[in-house]
């Protein structure tokens, strides 16, 4: 019992990362996108690519925090790269809705592919 409470907090803390990491990159992103109409024209590989670099980088500065993962067993390791980066896009994609509702700006990382290719950014490094 005490082994699968252990892997369920381990799965948990994980995700809960993931998400706090991408919502302060979207707000990070807020303060310096400008809202416009060519921010819907640029290239869709070139927005990919930057995300991913970005979710790499934030990656990286996370190994300052947290210098070993938090799941210590392979089986939750893979886990976590699977559905931890599902959840984060799943959530970016309800708050650029709930944002849209609100008037507000949604930008390009507020979609679930987005989000998603951020999250396995951050998750594979």
């Amino acid at each position: 019992m005490e082994f699968l409470i252990e892997i369920v907090i381990e799965v948990f803390g994980e995700i809960i990362l993931q998400v706090v990491l991408q919502c302060l990159a979207e707000a990070g992103l807020h303060f310096v996108q400008k809202p416009s109409r060519e921010s819907e024209a640029r290239s869709q590989w070139l927005l990919k690519l930057g995300y991913a670099l970005f979710g790499s980088i934030v990656g990286g500065l996370s190994l300052l925090l947290f210098s070993h993962s938090l799941m210590h067993s392979t089986l939750g390791r893979l886990a976590s790269l699977a559905l931890t980066p599902i959840v984060a896009g799943l959530t970016m994609s309800r708050l650029g809705a709930w944002r849209q509702r609100r008037g507000q700006q949604r930008l390009t990382i507020d979609r679930f592919a987005y989000g998603y290719l951020f999250a396995l950014a951050v998750a594979l490094i």
